[in-house]
This record gives structure tokens, C-alpha cells and sequence, in this order.
């Protein structure tokens, strides 16, 4: 069976549960605090491998303890760790988030370790079998820009869920055949600002004129898909209680990319991908 490789930054998470998060010089009295496992690329690589696929993660941790927990938790959730390097006298990435009442968060993350990742080193056994590349923006450009070269001469689809935010390099989009954005990283791209799910077909339609394939994410009112040359629709976000919108989009792109590898189309997949994103936030985030 087909492996998917997921590359990108692992974080040792600290959660905070807030009332609200603070404004600027404001102190907020907390009601909960937890340590999980994060990063963009770690997440989508648990998200890919609970769905059912084989997982390789590139990364990069440091010889902390922190560093030990991210890779056994990878290692639980079944991903294949030989090529995350394990960094002397470097820490492991890491970040804050605060939920608030309403169950939206904001966070600040620190790459550290994340910063660091060889791609000369990493072994050409690694491309064995793999079906699909999953790429995001929390590594440096020139790691993705590699990475996204190699999977392109061997014939390997890649796939950016390009958060945060940032340009990408015309090396990179030459290689990519689907662009996976929210609805202020589609914003960025193309100038269009995402309000609903109009607006949403509009960036995703703009989008495709760049792309392959393009997944515009809209939060509570779902998301838009358009493939080159085609017409832009959209898929209505599924009504939950939300508990929190953390790592939600990362479990979109897990399985989305899992449903893919296995033969779905584009909107099949993004279906299975939305219904997984809503049982995602209507649940409490683990520790």
C-alpha cells in the first residue's frame, strides 16, 4: 500500500483555557492548563495514519525530553520516525495557545528545532512506496522547496496546507498539485477576502488559475474546491457544538490527504475531510 510523507514542524503544545484571551497589557486568570502533542506537520501526520495509511514524518526535534514525548507520540499514533533527526543542543520546538470560552484559541509558537531539518541527510529509502507528499508553512521555504523537488522528479503529488501565511517561491508552486489554504491565507494569496461561502468559491476559482487543485477553508460555513479549468462549488460546514477549533485544520488535511491516497476524488475526499474536521471540534482537545 501507498505511504504518504508528511513533512513539517512538530511543537510540544502548552494549552490554556481562558475566559478570553488578553489584550494587549491585560492579565487573564486561566481555568485549565495541558501539555499535548502539536505542530502543523505532526498533527496532519497522526490525523493521516488514524484515518488508516501509512506514515513517514520528516522533521526535526531536540535531545530534550520534550523531544521524546513528540516522538512517541508519533510512534503510538503508528508514524514512522526514522527520518526525524534528533538535534544536540538544540531545543524541540514549542508553543502556547489560548482557548477561550467560545472555543476559538490564538498561539505563540517558537520553532527551535524545526528551523533545523537536512533534507541532504535524509535517506532515499524514505521516498519507497510513497504516494503522496504533505507539506505546510511552519519550516523554513527552502525545506519544502527541496523536499517538493525530490517528490516532483519521482512522480510523488504534493501537497501544501500553506499556514501561516507566507509567499510561496515559484520553485515550490511548480511542483504542486494541491493547495490547501484557510479562509486569511486565501486572502493573502489572492486578495479576496472570505467572509462566507461566495466569497470562498471566488479565492478557490482565483486560486486554480495558479494550481491544480485548490481547498479554500471557510471555519463554520465549510469550504470551496475548485480544480483548473473547472467551476469552483462549495461544501457547507456540518452544525456541531463547537468545543474548540484547535488542530482542526490539520485533521482536515490528514484525512483529506488519506482519502485521496486511497482513490476518492477531490470533492469525496473533501466531504470525508469535513465530516472528520466537525467531529474534531465538537470534542475536548486531548492532553
Amino acid at each position: 500500500m501507498n505511504k504518504i510523507i508528511v513533512a513539517g514542524s512538530l511543537h510540544y503544545d502548552i494549552m490554556l483555557a481562558a475566559h478570553h484571551r488578553p489584550e494587549k497589557g491585560e492579565t487573564v486568570i486561566g481555568s485549565g492548563c495541558s501539555y499535548k502533542f502539536g505542530g502543523k506537520g505532526g498533527n496532519q501526520a497522526v490525523a493521516a495514519a488514524r484515518a488508516g495509511v501509512p506514515v513517514s514524518f520528516v522533521g526535526a526535534v531536540g535531545d530534550d525530553t520534550q523531544g521524546e514525548f513528540l516522538i512517541s507520540a508519533l510512534q503510538a499514533a503508528g508514524v514512522d520516525t526514522q527520518a526525524v533527526a534528533i538535534l544536540t543542543g538544540t531545543p524541540s520546538g514549542m508553543s502556547v495557545a489560548i482557548s477561550d470560552a467560545e472555543g476559538d484559541y490564538g498561539a505563540v509558537v517558537v520553532s527551535n528545532a524545526n528551523l533545523h531539518i537536512d533534507v541532504a541527510a535524509l535517506n532515499a529509502e524514505l521516498w519507497r512506496d510513497a504516494g503522496m507528499l504533505v507539506l505546510q508553512n511552519e519550516v523554513p521555504a527552502s525545506v519544502n522547496v527541496q523536499l517538493a523537488q525530490q517528490a516532483q522528479q519521482r512522480g510523488i503529488p504534493v501537497c501544501i496546507n500553506a499556514a501561516p501565511a507566507r509567499d510561496i517561491a515559484p520553485e515550490l508552486a511548480e511542483c504542486v498539485q494541491l493547495l490547501i489554504v484557510n479562509a486569511v491565507e486565501a486572502r493573502d494569496m489572492c486578495q479576496i477576502a472570505v467572509t462566507d461561502l461566495a466569497s470562498a468559491c471566488e479565492a478557490a476559482q482565483t486560486l486554480a488559475q495558479r494550481f491544480p487543485q485548490v481547498i479554500v477553508t471557510a471555519g463554520e460555513h465549510g469550504l470551496a474546491l475548485c480544480e483548473a479549468g473547472g467551476t469552483a462549488f462549495s461544501i457547507a460546514a456540518i452544525p456541531v457544538k463547537l468545543v474548540s477549533t484547535h488542530g482542526a485544520g490539520d485533521c482536515f488535511v490528514g484525512v483529506l490527504s488519506q482519502a485521496l491516497l486511497a482513490g476518492l476524488s477531490l470533492a469525496d475526499a473533501a466531504d470525508k475531510a469535513n465530516q472528520a474536521a466537525a467531529e474534531h471540534v465538537s470534542r475536548p482537545v486531548a492532553a
